[in-house]
């Protein structure tokens, strides 16, 4: 095994393979769709919890966790939920029109829109103060509003990051140990990766969809332009400015190349291109490497990562966001005594509650706790994941939190940057299409009265 530590810009290197607990797939214990509101049987309160379906190892962490809260006390009783991703919005949208919806619930991305609906009941009356003391300041942004707390984080996730073939760089003498920092390091690399490789083999798998490089390049944006997409008063769109331009021509260049493929290999967000060894470097999410460890064990002791490449500009600035699974109260629960208790003792209490998720998610997440982060660094398993560090240390502390504007500004973003990237407008005009997009989102949605700053 092979362990290269530097400094909080730079990456570690290859890393031994990790052994990978038991993936045994799990369901929760209610049926999508069924009534969700709470009721009391002789003298219990059953309350609804619904999660996402995430990956097994996770999904058998939900089940575990609500057996043991159930198993721990006898006045609560929780029925678990999950839920597919894909019908997500659709159940829950349907679940809350019918005055059905789950007492308790996990919520991904920004709370705002959330809370300016009425949907989420505040926790600073069910959750006790110290638990709430606990998140951490790079998890505040997405657990509160005007300074009440709406919802309690599981994890952060850094959503830009990157991850290199060891051996695919060392055959074409680029340097392994530490992996490129800046855009141009990154491009110098592949110009040097890319004759050595075979046909179907790229140096590098980004983002290339206008929706995908709407969620997963705003950090980017950010470390590029020292800004995200609308002025801090959100009166009128903010990337007709030359850090938009650069970072443009930065995806053109991979494009134009043929250092990216012209059609995916795999999601941005799985590993599948990486882990059958198409591709040298890939931009993913800190999650990723869960997946390298579990279906390309032989893949993982090769795999390098670091935070994201920086533009010429950034001068220290982050290149990626936080993303985040948090649990929420529903505003209109007539439970919320028992979802808050349950919420407490579940991921806000004993930190050995939530030690197996991170462990067995192979340390690819960051806990919001430092009580949580010490009992996870001290897991034996920790030793073989020197990556951890990497991503709790290095990375997670410097990103910025997910945009709170909608997400149709974000998408006209990222259809800029695609249609840039493909040839089929200039920035000039990308930009002035987005512009004219991110206005008509403004105007509809009175966004001049949402801002933060308000």
């Amino acid at each position: 095994m092979r362990i290269t530590t530097r400094t909080r810009r730079a990456a570690v290197a290859a890393v031994g393979a990790l052994t990978v607990g038991a993936m045994l797939a799990a369901c929760g214990s209610g049926t999508p769709g069924e009534a969700a509101g709470g009721g009391d049987e002789e003298g219990v309160t059953t309350i609804q919890f619904w999660h996402r379906n995430f990956t097994p190892v996770e999904n058998e962490w939900y089940e575990g966790i609500i057996k043991k809260f159930n198993e721990s006390q006898d006045e609560i009783k929780v029925v678990g939920t999950q839920v597919p991703g894909d019908a997500w919005d659709q159940k829950m949208k349907a679940a809350q029109a019918a005055g059905k919806a789950p007492d308790i619930y996990t919520h991904p991305g920004s709370i705002q829109d959330a809370v300016n609906a009425g949907q989420l009941h505040e926790l600073d009356s069910i959750v006790p103060a110290d638990a709430l003391a606990e998140i951490s300041d790079a998890a505040k942004p997405v657990s509160e509003v005007d300074g009440t707390y709406y919802a309690y984080p599981l994890l952060l996730e850094p959503q830009a990051v990157l991850f290199w073939n060891t051996d695919m760089l060392d055959k074409a003498g680029v340097d392994s140990t530490a992996g490129p920092t800046t855009w141009d390091e990154l491009l110098d690399a592949c110009a040097k990766i890319q004759p050595t490789l075979a046909d179907g083999q790229y140096c590098i798998s980004p983002a290339q969809d206008a929706a995908t490089l709407a969620w997963s390049t705003v950090g980017q944006q950010y470390n590029f332009a020292g800004h995200t997409a609308l002025t801090d008063d959100w009166t009128k769109a903010d990337i007709d400015d030359a850090g938009y331009r650069d970072m443009m021509e930065q995806y053109k260049t991979l494009w134009d190349k043929g250092y990216m493929p012209k059609q995916p290999l795999a999601d941005y967000g799985g590993g599948k291109d990486f882990g059958e060894q198409k591709v040298a470097f890939k931009v993913s999410g800190s999650w990723m490497l869960s997946e390298i460890g579990s279906d390309y064990p032989d893949v993982l002791g090769l795999t390098g990562i670091g935070p994201m490449v920086n533009s010429a500009e950034a001068d220290g600035r982050t290149a990626t966001t936080l993303g985040n699974f948090k649990w929420v109260v529903d505003a209109k629960t007539k439970n919320a005594e028992a979802a808050g208790t349950f919420l407490s003792w579940a991921i806000a209490g004993d930190p050995e509650n939530l030690v197996p998720f991170f462990v067995d998610t192979q340390f690819t997440k960051a806990p919001v706790r430092q009580s949580v982060q010490d009992a996870v660094a001290a897991d034996p398993a920790a030793a073989d994941a020197p990556w951890s560090k990497v991503i709790v240390d290095d990375i997670a502390p410097n990103a910025i939190p997910e945009p709170t504007y909608p997400w149709d500004v974000s998408l006209a973003v990222g259809t800029a940057f695609e249609s840039v990237m493909k040839g089929s407008a200039s920035p000039d005009a990308a930009i002035d299409t987005a512009n004219k997009a991110i206005q008509t989102v403004i105007d509809r949605e009175g966004l001049a009265d949402k801002a933060p700053s308000k």
